[in-house]
């Protein structure tokens, strides 16, 4: 994969901002182009010199855009996630505050604010404003799902004379912000495209964290722990809750293993099934033999291998709309222990909306900022067709195209699995 970043152009201004080149001055350092952050975190003795790297993210001492003359522009896309209004204030405090930029604007509802058959407004966006949005839920600027005219979405960037624009959202969002950046290559149009990684399924190539993942494993764990208490209050209880999770059972993991009392933890990675031996009622049986109770979570994108392929749907996105695997366990649990002629009392919780539509954690509130700032820098330095990762503990630049090219998934032969089996006390498959 090529890690290579884009240029607008030739950086050639000093950037206004009151930093050093100097180590020990007790003022934070410029970041050199040439530095670097290592792909490969465990590397073969063979493949030493071979070792990719990332870009690290930062402001930079020579800047493209001259901040006077610099317009910049705002969208948020896809599914709410907590922090996107923390990350708008972040972008617009840095570049008024920061560089002295004179004119930022949002676009209202996702890509579709870029075209004119939208008919939203634009809103002149300021530190002010935007502060008082910055610890709220959900998106000040609203969101959409679904794609727009390419050509139609850079005929408005180029009428209004934007320089840079900062599309916040997921794997979609960042296809379409690429798709936006080829275009403006295309005609030689010169104008900073940056992403910010937003999904709390945290699912998105090359990016150890996205904004939104901390907080909304922390509502699960919470959900998990009700689920949890309703099982061990009645005789025979089952707790039962879906989370995010389309293609990934991140989340799902994550707050399993937070809580530490889930008996079944159901991924998208591995696929399993209920009836049999080994199959996931007779894990519940024992469990409720040995305790009285059981507690199962699933990802919505687990088990989709149970349903009838031939009735699927695709949203406005392209996106494959997912059969509801929680009412199916529901119901199959329900009626399997009921025929056997042992009910169980399932309590079911899907708290879904709760977990997106909440404030930032304050962990989530500094990743937040700290994104928000460095997409700035990256833009300012001319930087383009880029998204603003974590790896590790830095700050790096990813091309989109190597953020798009495929999901990133629980390994189930990592050791992060191995410790969510180690928990729950699963079989490694339910076959």
């Amino acid at each position: 994969m090529n890690f290579l970043i884009d240029t607008v152009g030739q950086p050639k201004i000093i950037s206004p901002l009151a930093y050093s080149n100097n180590n020990n001055d007790f003022i934070p350092n410029f970041i050199p182009d040439d530095n670097k952050i290592r792909f490969d975190t465990i590397i073969s003795k063979d493949k030493i010199e071979n070792s990719q790297s990332f870009e690290m993210a930062g402001p930079r001492k020579v800047i493209y855009f001259d901040p006077l003359k610099t317009k910049a522009a705002i969208v948020t896309c896809g599914g709410l996630s907590p922090g996107i209004n923390t990350v708008i204030n972040a972008l617009v405090t840095e570049l008024v505050e920061g560089y002295g930029v004179n004119s930022v604007i949002g676009f209202q509802y996702g890509f579709a604010g870029l075209v004119p058959e939208g008919g939203y407004s634009i809103v002149e966006l300021s530190p002010e404003l935007t502060s008082e949005w910055s610890l709220e839920a959900g998106s000040s600027l609203g969101s959409s799902r679904g794609a727009q005219d390419v050509e139609a979405m850079v005929d408005s960037l180029e009428r209004l004379n934007i320089n840079m624009l900062f599309a916040i959202g997921g794997d979609g969002t960042q296809r379409g912000a690429m798709e936006i950046y080829r275009e403006v290559e295309k005609r030689n149009y010169r104008i900073s495209i940056v992403g910010v990684p937003k999904t709390i399924d945290n699912d998105i190539s090359y990016i150890s964290k996205t904004f939104g993942y901390e907080t909304a494993a922390a509502k699960a764990s919470q959900a998990i722990e009700a689920a949890r208490v309703e099982a061990e209050g009645a005789p025979r209880g089952v707790g039962l809750v879906k989370l995010m999770g389309r293609h990934s059972g991140a989340i799902t993991a994550y707050a399993s293993l937070a809580n530490g009392n889930v008996d079944a933890v159901l991924i998208p990675e591995s696929p399993f099934k209920l009836e049999g031996e080994n199959g996931l009622f007779a894990w519940i049986e024992k469990q409720l033999e040995s305790k009285d109770s059981a507690l199962v979570v699933a990802a919505e994108g687990a088990g989709q291998e149970l349903f009838d392929a031939d009735n699927e749907k695709y949203d406005a996105s392209g996106n494959k709309k997912l059969q509801n695997i929680g009412l199916l366990l529901k119901e199959r649990i329900t009626s399997y222990f009921q025929e056997a002629g042992v009910p169980v009392n399932l309590k079911y919780i899907d708290p879904s909306y709760i977990i997106r539509s909440t404030p930032p954690s304050p962990g989530d509130a500094v990743f937040c900022n700290r994104l928000g700032q460095n997409a700035v820098h990256a833009a300012m330095a001319g930087k383009t067709g880029l998204i603003i990762g974590l790896w590790k503990e830095d700050f790096t630049h990813i091309p989109l195209e190597a953020a798009v090219s495929r999901r990133k998934t629980v390994d189930t032969d990592g050791s992060f699995w191995g410790s969510v089996l180690q928990m729950s006390g699963q079989p490694p498959r339910f076959i």
